[in-house]
């Protein structure tokens, strides 16, 4: 069994190794040092990536189609531009053998396997004479080994209008939103391409946040204050309360507007975000309230309340600058901590210190490196009723990850964790887990 699991394991890795050596060939050293590769051929290639979120995607210079392919240019030139985002991932706990899958609890209790294609098109609407504007179009096919951990699905991921005003001072989005990449900033290092490997907090999805790959309709807005602070808020349809995998039963296209019992969730933030300039060190502070009107299951009376609810506060501050000409390049060091109510909601508390480095080499300017250590408490109320039943339960789980995510190439992110997990699920009281991840990821 365990030659079978290093067998898949390397064949991942060495998958991931090939395709971005291959795309390597094409571009070499893209990634070392400014150059004309990672400034936009056109000017309309900004407004067409991603806009008004905390996450970024990676910019069009950086994909196995680049910005200077006949193909991206001819749609620029039409204010379009199409993009198709892959990903495999494989976990695994080291410690034990696996489970029968009857008994699976946890990502890495058993092999994990997923994958998703997400294609995406953007346009700038600049054929309607609009300014600071975007249609945002995207879909997506997920799908895991382990249903609970998705959820499988092939629907619509987003669909929206951008539109900015007064030099991006306030901006709005109106649509099918995915707001876990507008709000809280769950993202180490900022990107989508490197995010944190095995460890997230997820009590804002509890509290009913849309998320990947699901969609609900949403209406954002955002307002850039005095001296780097910021205000924004969403009226968002809240995704059903019992998880990912039944809002995908009731609603598998993506496209219904309010299933039946799912009503509003209202989400405010505020903070303040100055970016890294040479000298100036970026330091991120947000805090944000979110409450949900859909009615929960209330674990101390059995009933259906409402009034969820998720508090959180952040911060991330660059401790040091290793580029000036590259100022995000550095060491950071952050903090999370969130509360939701335990009467609704298995997870309760999350608390988090991380500590990563972009740019961990001089040579490796695309490369991410993060320790991240967090402790999520379980509900006094659903752990008790778990106990009345005869069953064994975990009071509250603690992590300890690295990773280290490699820009193999343009387009290209091979990202591989390890992650330490005490107290793996909250039922049954489960042995203690040491999970390998691998991801690798390729924008087109």
């Amino acid at each position: 069994m365990r030659s079978r699991t290093s067998a898949r394991i390397l064949t991942v890795v060495a998958l991931a190794l090939w395709a971005g050596a291959s795309a390597h060939a094409q571009q070499a050293n893209a990634d070392q040092g400014p150059s004309a590769a990672s400034i936009p051929a056109h000017p309309s290639f900004d407004g067409l990536n991603y806009l008004g979120g905390d996450a970024a995607m990676p910019s069009f210079s950086d994909s196995v189609i680049d910005d200077h392919s006949d193909f991206r240019r001819s749609l620029s030139q039409k204010g379009v531009a199409l993009r198709t985002i892959t990903q495999i991932q494989y976990v695994q706990n080291t410690l034990d053998a696996p489970v029968p899958a009857d008994d699976q609890v946890y990502v890495g209790q058993r092999p994990f396997e997923g994958a998703m294609v997400q294609p995406i098109l953007t346009a700038d609407l600049r054929q309607l004479h609009l300014r600071q504007s975007q249609l945002y179009v995207g879909g997506v096919w997920n799908w895991v080994s382990w249903n609970p951990a998705g959820p499988k699905s092939f629907q619509l991921w987003d669909l929206y209008l951008y539109k900015a005003f007064g030099e991006n001072r306030f901006a709005m989005k109106a649509g099918y939103v995915s707001n876990s990449l507008d709000f809280v900033g769950f993202f180490v290092g900022g990107s989508t391409a490197t995010g944190a490997q095995g460890v997230y907090s997820i009590l804002p999805y509890e509290v009913g946040i849309s998320y990947f790959p699901l969609t609900t309709p949403s209406v954002n807005v955002q307002v850039r204050g005095p001296k780097d602070t910021y205000f924004k808020t969403a009226a968002q349809r809240s995704l059903d309360p019992k998880g990912g995998p039944t809002e995908v039963k009731r609603n598998h296209t993506g496209f219904r507007f309010v299933p039946h019992g799912d009503k509003l969730l209202s989400i405010n933030e505020g903070g303040f975000l100055r970016p890294a300039q040479s000298g100036t060190r970026e330091t991120w502070f947000r805090a944000g309230y979110m409450h949900n009107f859909t009615a929960y299951k209330n674990a101390t009376t059995g009933r259906n309340d409402a009034g969820n609810y998720c508090a959180y506060i952040l911060m991330d501050h660059q401790i040091t600058q290793s580029n000036r000409l590259h100022p995000n390049q550095g060491l950071y060091l952050g903090a999370s901590a969130e509360t939701v109510p335990q009467s609704l909601n298995p997870y309760a508390r999350y608390l988090e210190v991380r500590l990563y480095k972009e740019a961990p080499f001089r040579s490796r300017s695309g490369d991410v490196a993060s320790l991240v250590t967090s402790r999520t408490g379980y509900s006094r109320y659903f752990t008790d009723n778990l106990l009345a039943e005869g069953k064994t339960v975990w009071r509250a789980s603690t992590t300890l990850t690295g990773s280290y995510s490699l820009h193999v190439s343009p387009g290209n992110y091979l990202g591989l964790g390890l992650s330490y997990i005490h107290g793996p699920a909250i039922s049954p009281r489960t042995p203690d887990a040491l999970n390998i991840s691998a991801n690798w990821t390729v924008f087109f």
